[in-house]
């Protein structure tokens, strides 16, 4: 069994306890991992600190990724209380809800560039600024979806914006896997997230899921977050550069 006794994990996204970076925490808490948790601001905080305490997390911080002096505030916390970082978690993602709800072509030029930003240049950010920090072993991670690779109805523009993310994902691989840096791709099926509630007819896309994924069940935070895990853990230290489906089998179906 793997154990994530004395990892230090920072983790980036959780809005409640519906998240899928709170899955994820949770697991890693429970295998050992020492916790570093951000709120994205003011009105977040009541609903995220709570949960972090929960897991008693050694640090609570705020973080609105685009912003790079509080970027910088976290990670310089971090390396001043805990010295590294064995495992950064990025679970963040936006596009206005105009540009996510239109035709991915009848995107605007800002919402596009905002989408980009928010989901894909973050996580190189936050990646750059872990490096140093995870001297010879460590564990990038994000979250995709199925509708990086296929036309998933509704999802629009964030298809996109995901297949960026996958990719920018195997190219941060390809770059730290001489320094022992792992970067990896989480790819649960759909959701029932914060984030989640703002693709239209979402529900209808959860039960179509369900129906024809091989288990019949849609991922849980539970699945996902032992996945996240295993991952993070030095049982899986050659392993790196993968988008990792977590979705019941459903990426299978013709």
């Amino acid at each position: 069994m793997f154990s994530l006794n004395g990892k230090r994990a920072l983790v980036v996204g959780i809005a409640n306890e519906k998240s899928i970076a709170y899955g994820c925490a949770s697991a890693f808490r429970a295998q050992g991992a020492e916790l570093a948790v951000t709120y994205l601001n003011g009105k977040a905080e009541p609903h995220v600190r709570p949960l972090a305490e929960g897991l008693e997390a050694a640090m609570v911080m705020p973080l609105d990724a685009r912003s790079d002096a509080q970027l910088d505030a976290v990670f310089d916390r971090i390396a001043d209380q805990w010295g590294g970082l064995d495992i950064l978690l990025h679970a963040v993602a936006f596009c206005p809800k105009d540009d996510l709800h239109g035709r991915v072509i009848d995107c605007s030029r800002d919402g596009f560039g905002l989408a980009m930003d928010l989901s894909v240049h973050s996580f190189l950010r936050m990646i750059r600024r872990a490096e140093p920090l995870m001297g010879q072993r460590g564990t990038c991670m994000t979250v995709s979806f199925y509708g990086s690779e296929k036309v998933v109805d509704h999802y629009n523009v964030m298809g996109p914006v995901k297949a960026a993310l996958e990719s920018v994902t195997r190219y941060a691989a390809a770059e730290l896997g001489g320094k022992g840096i792992s970067v990896h791709a989480l790819s649960p099926g759909p959701m029932n997230t914060r984030a989640a509630s703002g693709i239209a007819h979402f529900d209808d896309l959860m039960a179509e899921n369900a129906a024809r994924t091989p288990t019949h069940m849609l991922a849980s935070l539970q699945d996902v977050g032992a996945y996240a895990a295993f991952l993070a853990s030095d049982a899986a230290s050659n392993l790196t550069g993968g988008i990792h489906p977590i979705d019941g089998g459903y990426h299978i179906m013709g």
